[in-house]
């Protein structure tokens, strides 16, 4: 039979079909009772955003409950065996902080908050109540961010980045004191915002012991620095991390970025645990294993270039490179098309199958 552009349209379609079909059963069958043995005495933790469908109980599920708090996500994290846990302390009760304590030192766990900058001075009483609470509970390095989005979305000229990076330097300065004060640290996140050179530059400014950096070993690619220039620029800032492996592939307006399981991707993972003790040796490793669609960075898009006031055609050449010669082999992950419980089911595979390579190859 001739093959018309629709026959292979349909072949291509059934193929995918049962490619997903194939996957979900298999997430399904999937033996997550049965803890690896590498698994036992692991030292990463785990992150918050690991569990971003789970955590808050967005999709209904008898066999994956949802976390409703803390309390729940620490002792889930510590039947699969993780470190300790990462994850947001704003706005929490006395009461709730001395059950997260004592939960956290029965189970021998560490735990990192996840905190707000102070958005004005009038923001400072909020900002210190969570940092002493979050230290009563036992963390002591608060991850945070400046930018909750990315950058290359989030601003449409010049001069708005130029404001951003104002009020971010600003509210890292009312912050610092505060922190100096109850002695935690402050770990601001490159969170698909500063690039690393600028982030290194920003603490090093600030000249603070007590402000430094969490370490995301993957964001920056989405502003077309490769993981491991990132990862030497700022290591020697790390407080925190998050750790992660990233899968790329072209698409017609730049390329897909994912994280991947880790040991899958494009990161030098053994380097990159290696410079972070260097410089630090009480740094925690915490896995961000988000379970997700593909993020599309459209680096061919003008648009994208409007916060980037120096155009570097050899660091965009440099990039796709690395997108050409280290492409993903077969499909990225993807939530798309899957049901709420195989997504659930999905998100629990990638958070064991890193645990299990940490323990084996990392940590």
């Amino acid at each position: 039979m001739k093959k018309t552009p629709s026959t292979f349209h349909s072949i291509s379609s059934r193929r995918e079909f049962l490619q997903k079909s194939a996957m979900a059963g298999a997430l399904l069958a999937w033996p997550f009772s049965a803890l690896p043995e590498s698994l036992k005495g692991v030292s990463m933790g785990v992150v918050v955003h690991s569990y971003g469908m789970r955590y808050g109980g967005k999709i209904s599920s008898e066999r994956y409950p949802g976390f409703k708090d803390a309390l729940d996500l620490m002792k889930h994290c510590h039947s699969l065996g993780a470190a300790g846990i990462q994850t947001t302390v704003g706005g929490w009760a006395e009461d709730f902080v001395k059950k997260v304590r004592e939960e956290r030192e029965k189970l021998g766990m560490y735990l990192e908050g996840s905190i707000s900058l102070p958005k004005d001075e009038s923001d400072l009483v909020r900002f210190e109540k969570d940092v002493v609470l979050a230290k009563e509970a036992g963390a002591q390095v608060l991850r945070t961010v400046c930018l909750s989005g990315r950058r290359y979305e989030n601003f449409k000229s010049e001069e708005d980045w130029e404001a951003f990076k104002e009020r971010s330097v600003q509210s890292i300065q009312w912050a610092e004191p505060i922190v100096k004060k109850h002695q935690v640290r402050l770990a601001i996140e490159n969170h698909k915002d500063w690039q690393a050179e600028e982030l290194a530059r920003l603490i090093q400014n600030l000249g603070s012991e007590w402000v430094g950096v969490t370490l995301d070993f993957g964001n920056n690619v989405s502003l077309l620095e490769e993981p491991m220039e990132v990862i030497r620029t700022l290591a020697p800032f790390a407080f925190s991390t998050h750790v992660k492996d990233m899968g790329v592939k072209s698409y017609e307006k730049g390329f897909l970025l994912s994280e991947v399981e880790l040991g899958k991707g494009i990161v030098d993972l053994k380097e990159a645990v290696d410079l972070c003790r260097k410089y630090n040796p009480q740094v925690t490793f915490s896995l961000e294993m988000i379970t997700r669609d593909p993020l599309e960075i459209p680096c061919l898009e003008e648009d994208y270039w409007i916060t980037f006031p120096e155009e570097k055609a050899k660091q965009l050449a440099k990039i796709l490179r690395m997108v050409r010669d280290q492409s993903f082999e077969g499909s990225l992950p993807e939530v798309r098309g899957l049901s709420g419980e195989e997504r659930l089911a999905l998100e629990e595979k990638h958070v064991v199958s890193c645990l299990n390579y940490a323990g084996k190859e990392l940590l």
